[in-house]
This record gives C-alpha cells, structure tokens and sequence, in this order.
C-alpha cells in the first residue's frame, strides 16, 4: 500500500516506448553531423578536416610537441593522430625532428605553410562555432557547452 505523498514507482524499462530520437548517442550523432556540416561549410579550405584543424591548432599554442601528446591534447587515438599528421606532413602543414632527448619519438612543429593557414582559419573556426550554437540563446550557449564538457 502506497504511504500518501510518496512517488509511483518509475515505468520498467519494457513498458517504455524506445523512440531513437529521444536516445542520447543518436542527437549527439546528428548534433555532431551538424557540426561538421557547418565546419566543412565555413572553415575555409576545403581539404582541412576537424580533426586536422585541432591538431594545427594545438601545435600553435604549443609550439613543438610529440605525436603522442598532440594525440591526448586532441582527444585521438595513436592511429587517428598517426594518420593526420602523415596528412599534415604530407600538405607541408607541419614538419617533423628527432626529440634530442628521446631518440624512439619525433617532435612535431608547424610549417611556416602551417602557421600561415592556422592564422587564416582561426577566425573561421569562430565563425563556425556561431553557427552551429545559432539556434540557442546566448545563456544556453554557455550551458549547453558547460553541459558537454561535463560528458568528456
């Protein structure tokens, strides 16, 4: 017997309808598909890739750094990171030298090629940014990527 003033007990899983477009992963999927939609749209050349972009990013701010490190600053696998920057290299985006301290690993660093793009495509990637939040308020702006850093 159920005390007045307690909850009903929650639905069990079964009895609820499972609608995709409720579930977390498939908005953040189509959230993400959005995303890349605006930054393929607006970054500002065509063969630059999110992933490409955050790596040329973080090697502006931080100067020289191994492939390792790159890959945890970016959130990358050693696979991902490994293959971008093989693109990099290959586009004279960013050059690579033997850490003196460390012979096994190379040091990476941007080009003059690659400080060039970087400093052109940055105010894009603000633009980017703009667009994809476009449809919320300023507050919610700021929630809703308080919220996601939440989830990383």
């Amino acid at each position: 017997m159920a005390h007045s003033g307690s909850k009903p007990a929650a639905p069990a899983a079964a009895e609820l309808p499972y609608r995709l477009e409720d579930q977390v992963g498939h908005v953040l999927r189509r959230a993400h598909q959005r995303a890349t939609a605006h930054f393929q749209a607006h970054i500002g050349d065509p063969r630059i890739t999110p992933t490409q972009f955050a790596a040329l990013v973080e090697l502006a701010d931080g100067g020289e750094l191994s492939q390792n490190h790159l890959g945890r600053l970016t959130a990358m696998d050693p696979a991902t990171v490994q293959g971008v920057t093989r693109r990099l290299i290959d586009r004279g985006l960013i050059a690579t030298r033997p850490d003196p301290n460390d012979r096994r690993r190379n040091l990476l660093r941007l080009t003059s090629a690659g400080t060039a793009l970087v400093e052109r495509l940055i105010p894009n990637g603000f633009r980017v940014s703009d667009a994809i939040l476009e449809p919320l308020s300023p507050a919610d702006r700021a929630l809703f990527l308080d919220l996601l850093k939440k989830l990383t």
